[in-house]
């Protein structure tokens, strides 16, 4: 009822005339050509911001796109993703990622499945997002101190925070892909439908489809380094490899993809308020012959290889279905606050772990809300800030043979505040935040609280003209998850043998993040450098037993159990002292002019170490590179991309190394007219083989191989 009243105030008060001017786009500010950065709490440029920022949009987010969010963010600093085959993907961000990593939806969770396993697909589709923000630093607080990482926040415009200026916006891409013979498709519109009381009403609707088939890969699907291995372990006890190997094509990499959304919002000159009901429906393949009763020498599938998708893969496969529903609105306000935002969403979630065509097998599902109220202060002379409140609630289950999480029920609440104080041109800003947690194993009655409070303080100061420096400093304080507390048992699509301890307490990091930015006319530097010191750190630790020996200790003696689950790999979540350090430079010039083309050149460098006090820390990301040069004269735009991932040997026990690659990219958009481009791009260019280290599935499911990629785009 308070909220229903809250939100009907709101809707309200937002036709009143307003003795200021009309709100400002949550986008774009009309009067300044600079981007405001919408996951900070004040509305800062994206180069007055503190913390480290990536923004992918336009031209540069339609050249990115991919199929997942993961795969999408790749390639920006900082970023690698757990690229768990083309249908899940999910961002990892300075070697951090699962609950450590919050994706945001235009601000709220993304209320899934996702971070409770790699191979669970993230419901949100990057060819509908406007603008894509990866951010990091003191404004994390805003949405959780779980997020450590970082935050990326996906906005997609289903709800209209402006009219559209001429009264109707629309866009409509196509595209296919040869990796995978797969098409792609998307749409949108925005438009006025009429007034009321005062109100602009503007509807917005949306969507996507996507089908794609296996996809191609460059040689084997097992790594150089496991077959090697493999061929040890069989020559040592005397056996031969006699299925054939996987090679040419990643079986059970198919995804089939539909997401739909419409919005209706009121538009006034205070502010606006609206609502949006979304729907994803999503099948994909689990590749890797990983588990799910079917190892790398047993390929369950093979009768079926006529057939399409599930039915020709015979493999295990996901059907994902979310429906979910938010609102969002903004006043502003005379007095002591200069606006009120409201945030909210619902989703009901679930999918189908299929272990094979007509088997289903373990159910997961996911009814979560999330809403974040927040109020911006008046700027006072040189002071301003943002206070705000925020509750997550969620009841997950998971049912079936691989339900390695029971039942659980996650309340959280927090309330924080952002302040920010101006001399001359330098900006100190401070924040802090509680948050209570509280997580009920709803089979046992387990009932576990955790208390936190974290805070950071930061600040910049120009050092010349053109030349910034940043200082960050942060201790944060974050509860254990649900897996973390209370998994036990077999999880297939990571070949381990899962183990929670109930016993964990917080998580905390102390942490400090310095940065220079450099910017003229003709080019642009940023280099950051950051350290973590975490205490308790949890993370997943094998010791080199495995599920028989588990199973056999419990007294549990079954042999079908014992022959699926058996040689499982035991991962025990355990708290271990930890460091994390690391490096991300970005930088761009004009070259030169050449033939009438204006041709520019751009490099990402990033580099993280991470350790416990006992090991390597597990799948951290080696050294990365990305170096591209630009060519544009009128309508036409060519990119060359080179990206390079060294060797990573500093592995964790247990872990094997992932070797070295590089491969190339090239880019090619030409603007037919104002509203029509087209777009072609070759991707992995010389078909090398490319082992994401940060991926469960490195070793078994490298990445796509040679694929043409050719769109069609026209806006309105």
């Amino acid at each position: 009822m308070g909220f229903l009243l809250l939100t009907t105030s709101l809707f309200g008060s937002i036709s009143a005339p307003a003795a200021t001017a009309a709100v400002s786009s949550a986008l774009h500010d009309p009067d300044e050509d600079v981007i405001i950065v919408t996951a900070s709490p004040l509305d800062r440029p994206s180069d007055q911001l503190i913390a480290p920022v990536s923004i992918l949009e336009g031209e540069e987010l339609q050249r990115q796109l991919r199929g997942t969010l993961g795969e999408t963010l790749r390639r920006e600093p900082g970023v690698t993703s757990t690229s768990f085959g083309p249908g899940a993907s999910r961002p990892i961000i300075r070697g951090l990622g699962g609950d450590r990593v919050r994706t945001l939806t235009n601000g709220i969770g993304s209320i899934d499945a996702a971070a409770a396993s790699p191979d669970h697909a993230t419901p949100i589709e990057p060819a509908l997002a406007e603008r894509i923000e990866i951010v990091r630093g003191t404004g994390l607080l805003r949405y959780g101190s779980s997020a450590a990482g970082g935050v990326v926040n996906v906005l997609d415009g289903r709800i209209a925070s402006e009219t559209p200026e001429d009264g109707l916006e629309a866009a409509v891409r196509v595209a296919g892909t040869t990796v995978d013979n797969g098409i792609e498709t998307s749409a949108s519109l925005q438009g006025k439908l009429f007034e009321l009381g005062g109100l602009d009403v503007v509807y917005s609707g949306q969507v996507a489809y996507r089908d794609a088939e296996d996809i191609d890969i460059p040689g084997f699907a097992e790594s150089d380094i496991l077959r090697a291995l493999e061929e040890e372990e069989e020559h040592e006890h005397d056996e031969e490899h006699e299925d054939e190997e996987e090679r040419g094509t990643l079986e059970n990499s198919f995804q089939e993809t539909l997401s739909f959304a419409n919005g209706l919002s009121f538009i006034g000159e205070r502010g606006f308020f609206g609502f949006s009901v979304q729907r994803n429906e999503t099948q994909y393949g689990v590749p890797g012959g990983h588990g799910h009763g079917h190892g790398h020498e047993e390929e369950e599938g093979e009768e079926h290889e006529g057939e399409e998708h599930e039915e020709e893969e015979g493999g295990v496969f996901i059907e994902l279905d979310q429906t979910r529903v938010d609102v969002n609105g903004r006043l502003e306000m005379d007095g002591p606050f200069q606006r009120f935002d409201i945030f909210a969403g619902y989703a009901d979630y679930e999918h189908i772990e299929f272990e094979g065509p007509g088997e289903p097998g373990t159910v997961f599902s996911n009814e979560g809300f999330e809403i974040r109220a927040e109020a911006a202060q008046q700027q006072r002379g040189n002071w301003r800030g943002a206070t705000g409140v925020q509750y997550r609630g969620r009841e997950f289950s998971a049912i079936g043979e691989e339900a390695f999480v029971p039942p659980t029920e996650t309340d959280q609440f927090g309330v924080y505040t952002f302040q920010e104080l101006s001399f001359g041109e330098g900006v100190i800003e401070a924040s802090a935040r509680y948050e209570h947690t509280e997580q009920l194993n709803t089979v046992t009655g387990v009932d576990l609280d955790f208390d936190g409070i974290s805070a950071a303080i930061g600040g910049s100061y120009p050092l010349a003209e053109g030349v910034t420096a940043t200082l960050n400093l942060f201790r944060t304080e974050r509860a254990p998850t649900t897996e973390e507390l209370f998994s036990d048992g077999p999880h297939l699509a990571t070949s381990s043998f899962d183990i929670g301890d109930a016993s964990l307490d917080k998580e905390t990091a102390l942490g400090i993040e310095a940065g220079i930015r450099f910017a003229n006319d003709r080019a642009s530097l940023s280099i950051n450098g950051f350290y973590t010191d975490y205490e308790d750190f949890i993370f997943q630790q094998a010791d080199g037993t495995t599920g028989a020996d588990i199973l056999l200790a419990r007294g549990e003696d079954d042999e079908e159990e014992l022959e699926e689950f058996g040689e499982l790999m035991v991962l025990n979540f355990v708290a271990e002292d930890a460091r994390f350090a690391g490096v991300e430079v970005v930088g761009r010039a004009d070259l030169f002019e050449a033939n009438g083309f204006d041709v520019s050149t751009d490099v990402v460098v990033d580099y993280v170490d991470a350790e416990s006090d006992s090991d390597n820390l597990p799948r951290i990301p080696p050294l990365g590179v990305i170096w591209g040069i630009d060519a544009v004269t009128g309508p036409l735009a060519l990119r060359a991309e080179a990206e390079y991932a060294s060797e990573q040997d500093d592995t964790a026990e247990f872990e094997l190394p992932t070797d070295s690659f590089t491969v190339a990219n090239f880019y090619a958009d030409y603007q037919i007219t104002d509203r029509v481009t087209l777009s072609g791009a070759l991707l992995n260019a010389f078909d090398e083989e490319a082992r994401i280290h940060a991926s469960f599935l490195k070793d078994v499911a490298p990445q796509p191989g040679r694929n043409f990629r050719i769109a069609l785009r026209l806006t309105y």
